[in-house]
């Protein structure tokens, strides 16, 4: 495919100029142009750890955005005796506690959080997710949430073969995760910030995010 030709555009604040059109700008804008883009690879060179900390912090803050809007639809969705709504809550409990699991594993996916860093009190509950990541949705090792087997009934003719399966789970997801997520939100701000904060200090230039409004479902998980 072929590329496209770089363009100039602009926004309520700046306009923007590829670097491949300097050459077409007049001495006077190029040199300035040039002389500040140079200043700003500088500044890059500078802050290249703390900005490769804060791209991997974007996973994690993506994936506690995520882990609030699954607890979100745990307490919010209607339960009923029926099969499709099991199935929604196991769902999303799958998808609540792989989310979660995926924070406290090491590497550029993970969040770099540590067990170490949870609340005392939350410390258990927090155990109780890893270990039912482990056992029952990551592998099948036996969680004492599910339980399988076999049923043989049998005649003179033939035997007759059915599956049992239970498995348990928190309605609604559990009560005190509700606290897991809100610490886990407000860890990943408090890092967020550090590191601007950081970078401040060793550029000397403000460092900003931008800040939208808050999704109508934040924090409101006993609704």
């Amino acid at each position: 495919m072929e590329a496209l030709p770089p363009t100039i555009w602009e926004d309520d604040e700046y306009v923007y100029v590829p670097e491949a059109l300097f050459k077409h700008l007049h001495p006077q804008y190029r040199d300035a142009f040039e002389a500040r883009t140079e200043q700003g690879r500088e500044v890059v060179r500078i802050a290249d750890r703390d900005l490769q900390n804060l791209v991997r912090l974007a996973s994690a803050v993506q994936a506690t955005t995520t882990l609030g809007y699954i607890y979100h639809r745990l307490r919010t969705a209607t339960f009923e005796k029926t099969i499709a709504a099991v199935m929604e809550q196991e769902t999303l409990t799958t998808a609540f506690v792989v989310t979660y699991s995926r924070l406290f594993v090491s590497g550029n996916g993970g969040g770099g959080v540590s067990r170490d860093q949870i609340p005392a009190h939350l410390r258990s509950i927090h155990d109780d997710i890893i270990e039912i990541r482990h056992k029952r949705y990551a592998h099948n090792g036996g969680h004492e949430s599910v339980d399988t087997g076999l049923q043989i009934d049998f005649d003179d003719a033939q035997f007759r073969v059915s599956l049992q399966m239970g498995f348990g789970f928190y309605v609604g997801g559990r009560n005190e995760w509700k606290e897991l997520v809100i610490f886990l939100d407000a860890l990943m701000h408090e890092r967020l910030y550090k590191i601007l904060g950081r970078l401040k200090d060793k550029t000397g230039y403000e460092w900003t995010f931008p800040v939208g409004p808050t999704p109508d479902w934040v924090g409101k998980y006993d609704q």
